[in-house]
C-alpha cells in the first residue's frame, strides 16, 4: 500500500513539473513575441531634465504608445516641457528575435536618426543616434506606472521621468 502511494505521489509530481515547464515556455515565449507588452497606451508625469550648462528642471510629460497587432512594432510619442525648455520625441520601431531597430526623431530641433536596442519583460533599452548626437534611453514599463532615463553628452545631459497610464 505504501507503494502505491508513493508511486502515485511520484507520477502528481511528474505531471505537476511538466505543467509548470509548459507554462513558462508558454509565458516566456509569448513575452518574446510581443516585446512592446505593458507600453500601450497615453501616460502623463513629471520629471526632470539635466542641462549641460548644470541647471536642472521640472518636467511635465505626456507620452503615447500604439503597439501594432502583431505586437512587434511600435510607435512612440513622448512630449515634455518645463518653464524653459521643451522637447518631442518620436520614434517607430520593430522587432525581431528580442532585438530593436528603427527612426526617432526630435522634431522641435528637427533632429532625425535611427535606433538600436533590446526590449522584452516591460523594458526597452536603446542608442539613439543622429550627426552629432548619440543617447541612451531606457524605458520601463510595470502596471500602470513607467519610468524613462535618456543620458547623452549634448546639451540635455539627462532626462528622468516617472509617468502613469491615463
Amino acid at each position: 500500500m505504501r507503494r502505491l502511494g508513493s508511486g502515485l505521489f511520484a507520477q502528481a509530481a511528474k505531471a505537476s513539473a511538466a505543467a509548470a515547464i509548459l507554462i513558462l515556455s508558454t509565458s516566456a515565449g509569448h513575452a518574446q513575441a510581443r516585446p512592446f507588452a505593458g507600453f500601450d497606451g497615453a501616460w502623463s508625469g513629471s520629471g526632470t531634465i539635466a542641462l549641460s550648462d548644470g541647471s536642472t528642471e521640472r518636467l511635465r510629460c505626456r507620452a503615447d504608445y500604439k503597439v501594432d497587432n502583431t505586437g512587434l512594432a511600435l510607435k512612440q510619442t513622448l512630449r515634455c516641457a518645463s518653464d524653459s525648455y521643451k522637447f518631442e520625441l518620436a520614434s517607430d520601431v520593430t522587432s525581431q528575435s528580442g532585438r530593436i531597430s528603427g527612426q526617432w526623431s526630435e522634431t522641435s530641433r528637427n533632429i532625425f536618426g535611427s535606433l538600436q536596442g533590446t526590449a522584452g519583460g516591460g523594458r526597452i533599452d536603446v542608442m539613439v543616434e543622429a550627426p552629432g548626437f548619440s543617447a541612451s534611453l531606457t524605458l520601463r514599463a510595470n502596471g500602470n506606472r513607467q519610468t524613462v532615463q535618456i543620458n547623452s553628452k549634448g546639451d540635455i545631459r539627462g532626462v528622468s521621468i516617472t509617468m502613469v497610464k491615463s
